[in-house]
């Protein structure tokens, strides 16, 4: 079953034109993939594909290597074959992309009958919220398989910590693929050109740091930095998603309350595990010094460096978090005195309609002889009485 990509007006699109590879670029990677797959049956080719689907650079076979007591665990370090691999996990993230977006997404957004710039949110959150859950999933089961929760030193105890089990290697070797398939996505997506600045920076700021904790083998406290801002991006967007499905808004305002709430406590947990980390715990270590050979980032330079990069991209987010939040107030506070102004308008209308009628009651009378102003006053009062 070929996956569809998505539509556009012209039925047959010219082969190989921009519209032709958006329409088809989901079949286009995923046969691309499996060449790589197919490569695997052929003896000539199967060391070159398995470079690709595998993962390497395993230190349990080498005999120099100092392993862990738990010799039964295998374990791996980065090389450049991480590489090939990440290519290979990026050409799955394109496939299951499109999986989502056609056979869920797309069905969803039918239904709502959302609007243009609705449409492209709900996408952006519902592909996000799949990703976010999986990490967290994922990342959660690594730390608690490691007891990094339970024994909180082991985040900088024993560092570098360049051998990594195959769950945490495979972990980031995803994590990068998936940060990676963000820019051709904008293409085959057809984001708009005033969306794409905030997409690009935000997968950027991603890629950046998770290449960052795996390059320096901060790979522990990485990932414990990861999962609580997964875990909070997550609830975002999980909230955003049901203010499009939930037209009375009762569940949306108690997921987005839920999520600011999250999302201030994610910061300071994020500060003091980092601070914890990289001002404490690696200060205090006896394995000083740069060493590329051993993978040994442990300075004071890198370890001030990593701080800082933490503490600026939480500022940076706090930041983001409370100008929006202003900016939302002040909109709604400029928006209630239109809503109660059209509301006097009416009273003093209906003010003015009952002056003027009293008005033109009384210049009726004045014109009458004084008799006949008598008469007609006291029909009135007796007219007034009877109704009441």
């Amino acid at each position: 079953m070929a996956i569809k990509g998505r539509k556009s007006s012209s039925k047959n699109p010219p082969i190989l034109s921009h519209e032709f590879v958006i329409q088809n670029h989901a079949d286009i990677v995923s046969c691309i993939a499996m060449v790589f797959v197919i490569g695997l049956m052929i003896q000539v080719t199967s060391p070159f594909a398995y470079m690709f689907i595998a993962v390497h650079h395993n230190v349990t076979k080498e005999p120099e290597a100092t392993l862990p007591e738990n010799a039964d665990v295998t374990y791996y370090t980065y090389g450049w074959k991480d590489i090939c691999a990440v290519f290979f996990y990026y050409l799955i993230c394109i496939v299951m992309h499109a999986i989502i977006q056609e056979y869920v997404l797309d069905k969803i957004s039918r239904k709502l009958h959302l609007s243009k710039v609705k449409h492209s949110k709900f996408n952006e959150s519902g592909q996000l919220l799949v990703f976010y859950v999986m990490s967290v999933l994922w990342g959660g089961d690594v730390i608690f398989r490691e007891n990094y929760l339970l024994d909180i030193s082991s985040l900088w105890e024993g560092y570098p910590h360049h051998q990594m089990v195959f769950m945490s290697k495979f972990f980031f070797i995803v994590q990068l693929a998936y940060w990676l398939h963000c820019y051709p996505e904008l293409y085959f997506q057809k984001i708009k050109r005033e969306e794409m600045p905030a997409r690009i920076q935000y997968a950027t700021l991603a890629l950046f740091y998770v290449l960052a904790s795996y390059l320096l083998n901060f790979t522990r406290v990485g990932i414990c930095l990861l999962v609580l801002h997964y875990a909070s991006e997550g609830l975002f967007h999980a909230a955003r998603l049901l203010y499009f499905a939930d037209k009375a808004e009762n569940g949306s305002k108690m997921g987005y309350h839920l999520a600011n709430v999250v999302f201030v406590w994610v910061r300071l947990g994020s500060i003091i595990l980092s601070v914890l980390t990289f001002w404490y715990g690696l200060s205090l270590s006896e394995n000083q010094g740069l060493d590329l050979t051993t993978g040994n980032f442990n300075t004071q330079a890198i370890r001030i460096s990593a701080l800082g990069a933490v503490f600026g991209l939480q500022a940076w987010l706090m930041w983001n978090f409370i100008t929006f939040h202003l900016k939302r107030r002040r909109e709604l506070t400029a928006a209630q005195p239109a809503v109660r102004k059209p509301r006097q308008d009416k009273k003093s209308a209906s003010k003015k309609k009952k002056d003027e009628s009293k008005n033109k009651r009384n210049i009726e009378d004045d014109e009458l002889p004084e008799v006949d102003q008598n008469t007609k006053k006291s029909l009135r009062s007796r007219a007034t009485g009877k109704s009441k």
